[in-house]
C-alpha cells in the first residue's frame, strides 16, 4: 500500500492533501460548469498551499487542461467556434511571449490590473455591454495567455467578454469559455514542458484530479440545465465580482 502511494503521491505532497486535492478538483468543477467559472481561481488558491512554488502553475495547468476539456467534450455543440479560433491564434502570441520573460513582472501588480478590470466591465453598463468582434479574440488571447505564464487562474479576465448577455445562451458560456481554457492551459503546459518542467512524477494525481473533475462537470451540467436563465446571469456577474475582490486582495496583501 505504501508503495502504491509513493507511485501516486508527488515526494512533497502528504496523503491528505493529496486528497484532498482530489476532492476539491471534484467540487471546483462543479462550480465552473454550473456557474461558467470559478473553479480555477478556487484550485490554483487552495493547491498554493501544498504545491511548490515551481510546480503550482504547471500543474494546475495541466489539472485545468483536463478539467476544461471534460467541459468542451460536455457541451462542444454550444461552442461558438469563430470566437475560439481568434483567441487560439492570440494566445499563441501571448504564451510565446510570457515564457520568454527574464524578469518576472509582480504577480500582485498582474492580480490587482486584472481584478480591476473584471469589476469595472462587470458593474459599468457601456463596457460591460459591449460586444467585441470576433477578431477582437486575438487581443484578449493575447494578454490572457501572457498572465496565464505568471498568475496561473485568468478565467474572470476572459469571462467578462463572454458573459451569457453577449453570446444570448448561458451554455454558449460555458461552451465557449471551456474551449478558449482549454487551448490556453494546452499551450502552457506545452510551454513549461519546453521550459524543462518535469511533469511525469506529477501524473498519477494530475490523471486522478482529472476524472475527480470531469465527474464534477457531470453534475454540474444537471444543474445548470435546471437553473432558470435569468438567475444563472445574475450569479455569473456575482461570481465575478466576488473573484475580482479576492485578485485585489490578494494583489494588495502581496
Amino acid at each position: 500500500m505504501d508503495a502504491l502511494l509513493a507511485l501516486i503521491i508527488p515526494e512533497p505532497l502528504s496523503e491528505l492533501a493529496a486528497l484532498s486535492l482530489i476532492a476539491l478538483s471534484f467540487v471546483t468543477s462543479l462550480m465552473t460548469a454550473a456557474l461558467g467559472l470559478g473553479g480555477g481561481i478556487l484550485m490554483v488558491a487552495a493547491m498554493a498551499s501544498v504545491v511548490p512554488p515551481a510546480a503550482l502553475i504547471p500543474v494546475h495547468g495541466m489539472v485545468q487542461l483536463g478539467s476544461n476539456s471534460g467541459r468542451v467534450l460536455l457541451f462542444h455543440r454550444f461552442i461558438r467556434r469563430s470566437i475560439v479560433l481568434w483567441f487560439l491564434l492570440g494566445a499563441a502570441v501571448g504564451v510565446t511571449i510570457g515564457a520568454q520573460v527574464a524578469i518576472r513582472l509582480p504577480r500582485e501588480v498582474l492580480l490587482i490590473v486584472v481584478g480591476g478590470f473584471v469589476l469595472v466591465t462587470t458593474w459599468m453598463p457601456s463596457l460591460g455591454r459591449y460586444k467585441v468582434p470576433d477578431r477582437g479574440f486575438v487581443a484578449i488571447g493575447a494578454v490572457t495567455a501572457f498572465i496565464t505564464m505568471f498568475a496561473g487562474a485568468t478565467g474572470p479576465f476572459l469571462a467578462p467578454f463572454l458573459s451569457p448577455e453577449r453570446l444570448g445562451d448561458r451554455h454558449a458560456t460555458i461552451g465557449t469559455f471551456a474551449a478558449c481554457m482549454t487551448l490556453k492551459h494546452a499551450l502552457k503546459v506545452t510551454a513549461f514542458a519546453a521550459l524543462g518542467f518535469a511533469y511525469l512524477p506529477w501524473l498519477p494525481l494530475i490523471g486522478l484530479m482529472i476524472v475527480s473533475g470531469f465527474l464534477g462537470t457531470v453534475v454540474g451540467r444537471q444543474i445548470v440545465n435546471r437553473m432558470p436563465e435569468a438567475r444563472f446571469r445574475t450569479a455569473f456577474r456575482i461570481l465575478l465580482t466576488v473573484l475580482a475582490l479576492r485578485l485585489l486582495y490578494e494583489g494588495l496583501i502581496g
